[in-house]
């Protein structure tokens, strides 16, 4: 159970007491923040696409030095600590850490009670790290991810939608089928 108005944090200090919380929280300017996800809990559109996309990237990474992780390893932002749905980790990890150790690429699925925060708060956070180099927005109502893409200290975004489409993660030399990421769910056929 969550302490009651606990003291601004550092981030060390953070996941000192996150290990003694039965649930998970973000760290933001120093106070401890029940992820959106943890209070609302996910839709089964959302829980159905990062299912599917951490079942695909584990196959896809199978004998790559970088691996899928869930919102149980945290990125570490100018502003404490986020918990993207799921990530692409490059680095070597601590076993002992919450961390990830370089967060490639970030996925974030978006439902309508956290689209607003993560395509805005969260966005600006992510590209202000220095390993992160491309963020996934995921759509779960129709078949549309937004790519964000670093290049050099630029960053441009493009919309890739329709189940035929597939997103280049050459940065993990993985090609991402939207058709993987929305196995099982249905659209109306104007969107598929």
């Amino acid at each position: 159970m969550a302490e009651e108005n606990p003291k601004k944090m550092t981030v060390e200090e953070f996941f000192e007491w996150q290990q003694r919380q039965d649930r998970n929280y973000e760290l933001v300017d120093g106070v401890p923040v029940l992820t959106v996800k943890a209070m609302t809990g996910a839709s089964d559109r959302h829980d159905t696409v990062t299912v599917n996309a951490i079942s695909f990237l584990h196959q896809a990474l199978r004998g790559k030095p970088c691996k899928p992780r869930t919102d149980d390893r945290s990125v570490r932002t100018f502003r404490g600590t986020r918990r993207p749905d799921l990530l692409i980790e490059c680095g070597k990890p601590d076993p002992g850490s919450m961390e990830a150790a370089e967060p490639r690429i970030v996925f974030e699925v978006l439902s309508p009670s956290t689209t607003r925060y993560d395509r805005f708060q969260k966005l600006e956070e992510y590209k202000l790290h220095p390993h992160i180099q491309v963020i996934l927005l995921i759509d779960t109502e129709s078949p549309r991810v937004t790519v964000w893409r670093r290049d050099g200290s630029e960053w441009h975004n493009r919309e890739e939608t329709g189940l035929g489409t597939v997103i280049e993660l050459p940065e993990v030399e993985v090609v991402l089928p939207l058709s993987a990421l929305y196995l099982d769910l249905s659209f109306d056929k104007a969107e598929g």
